[in-house]
């Protein structure tokens, strides 16, 4: 296999002039090539208005030794094709009870497919709703109606990543093929093959539901089972001479009957994702070993996404590029970082909330990208110092803080500030040329009064700073909306070298066990839990029952 690298054309271009040019660099005819796969493309504005595309591909000839004895270059590599993930079952041990899988985010949709798959008929809880249904109701909820506690942005089927840009890169170092393992079943079950080579790939919300949906019904037909509806509310257990914990059985509430019922299994992954706060509580009256950890907060800041491709592209830009990202960094005058945070390019702030009386803000786009305004949270680090108290839920209880403020000043609905009002730390009456693109009613006041004025600075102070990277970036009409808080869990449930927490067969999964940051991350720790899994235990034969 040939890898041709740094293979660069000008904006726009047709495929037939990539597969020229690589022709061209390779120095070979078209009857040669057997196939071209794209691994990588990225787009390069550096020298805008001039734009071009970056590829990597690989090649495969029918004879690669001529090739060889040619060509001498650097962006040009000869490499073995790459060994497809495998998960083999090891485990000797054998099952009494079917393994139960909490939580149908992407840590437990993936955990759970692989499991149905090697042969061990997962039984997956979700404690929300269907996508279907959870759409409905998240819909709902924005035109005014009801916070459901159980169906929300954060709650039901896929997860808080379902109502997100859906990106799926991830900074997660992987050496043993997860990440393309992830990428590859995502576009098995509908994502478009853009995914495969993009250097930021996204998805968007309204393709993600299908894929969830198309997830669930393959794990059904491997032998697992979905059961919407059933929150774990606690957890029986045996206790061994020596003190150690292990997991016997789950107490499950249906939350549409209110009926409770006892589900008998030995082993369980626990993915319930960052907002499950009561499961929090109930680990830590369980005595699970938790800990808190650092996270961040901060505000989504709304630009017309016009403004921000001609910052990133140039004034006179391709219609036929992609709405434009950004990425920025920052350090405020205490030295705290300041970041921006899922940036949803021609997207919506949403009303995130999870808990009546509390109020979070997310972002979420569309595959197409095409909204009218460019979103992201711009975030501060904040760490343990900072949560006012001790303890494993402190960063939750600090979170829960910010979150009840900004219910209160928002009177409910989202609130909403200029940039130049939250500067001068003065409530907003309205906008100046910026219209809110929000899902969810909002208010006009001051959001700067939801934070600690230490955070609420810092935010100020890294917005300012963003503005010598992209010119106008803190503009007076820019609008911002409180409190982005659920970037990501502020707790870790401790795992040991087998991945299981201190209560044995009970294995935390995922960004709400505090050891993901992303749908991609979640998605390759679920495969990472499973790995271990098959390493204990024995699949079910075809002709056993559990």
């Amino acid at each position: 296999m040939i890898r041709v690298q740094q293979i660069k054309l000008k904006i726009p271009h047709t495929d037939g002039q990539l597969h020229e040019k690589i022709r061209k660099i390779l120095r070979i005819s078209k009857e040669e090539i057997v196939s071209v796969k794209i691994t990588k493309c990225s787009l390069d504005a550096r020298k805008k208005p001039e734009l071009f595309y970056v590829y990597t591909a690989d090649v495969e000839l029918k004879q690669e030794s001529s090739v060889r004895k040619k060509i001498k270059d650097k962006n040009i590599l000869f490499v073995k094709k790459e060994a497809p993930y495998r998960a083999i079952p090891t485990g000797r041990q054998y099952l009494r009870f079917r393994p139960v899988v909490i939580g149908t985010g992407p840590a437990g949709l993936f955990c759970g497919y692989q499991l149905a798959k090697l042969g061990y008929r997962p039984i997956l809880l979700e404690r929300g709703a269907d996508v279907r249904e959870r759409i409905q109701d998240v819909e709902q909820f924005f035109q005014g109606g009801p916070l459901k506690k159980d169906s929300n942005v954060q709650f039901g089927e896929g997860g808080a990543g379902t109502f997100s840009d859906g990106k799926l890169n991830t900074l997660v170092h992987d050496n043993c093929g997860r990440n393309r393992e992830v990428l590859r079943l995502f576009h098995m079950f509908g994502a478009p093959r853009q995914i495969l080579y993009d250097s930021k790939p996204h998805i968007g919300t309204d393709i993600l539901c299908n894929i969830v949906e198309r997830m669930r019904e393959e794990i059904k037909k491997l032998g697992g089972e979905v059961r919407f509806h059933s929150q774990v509310t606690d957890i029986e257990y045996s206790t061994a001479s020596d003190g150690t914990k292990s997991l016997s059985a789950l107490h499950v509430w249906n939350t549409e009957t209110g009926e409770s019922s006892l589900l008998q299994t030995e082993l369980a992954v626990l993915a319930i994702g960052h907002s499950a706060r009561d499961t929090f509580e109930t680990l830590q009256r369980l005595g699970i070993e938790m800990q808190a950890k650092s996270f961040a907060v901060g505000v989504r800041v709304e630009h017309p996404q016009k403004f921000i491709n001609e910052n990133q592209y140039g004034k006179e830009y391709d219609p036929s590029l992609p709405a434009a990202p950004y990425k920025l960094t920052a350090k405020a005058q205490d030295g705290r970082g300041v970041y921006t945070f899922c940036m949803c390019p021609g997207g919506y702030v949403v009303n995130a909330s999870s808990e009546e009386g509390y109020l979070a803000v997310n972002g979420m786009s569309y595959s197409k990208r095409d909204g009218e305004n460019a979103n992201s949270a711009v975030v501060v680090t904040v760490t343990p110092d900072d949560f006012g108290s001790d303890g494993a839920l402190a960063g939750m209880e600090f979170q829960r803080g910010l979150e009840k403020a900004a219910f209160l000043e928002g009177g409910g609905r989202i609130p909403v500030q200029l940039f130049e009002d939250y500067c001068k730390n003065q409530a907003s009456l309205g906008e100046k040329g910026v219209s809110p693109r929000m899902k969810g009613a909002y208010a006009w006041v001051n959001v700067r009064r939801i934070f600690p004025e230490n955070i609420a600075l810092a935010i100020e102070q890294g917005i300012l700073q963003f503005d010598r990277k992209i010119n106008g970036y803190a503009r007076g009409d820019a609008v911002l909306s409180g409190v982005e808080s659920r970037t990501s869990s502020p707790l870790r449930i401790l795992r040991d070298e087998n991945l299981q927490s201190s209560m044995k067969g009970l294995y935390p999964c995922g960004e709400g066990a505090g050891y993901a940051g992303g749908i991609t991350s979640a998605a390759m720790d679920g495969l990472k839990v499973t790995e271990s899994i098959i390493k204990v235990w024995r699949p079910f034969d075809k002709d056993e029952t559990a």
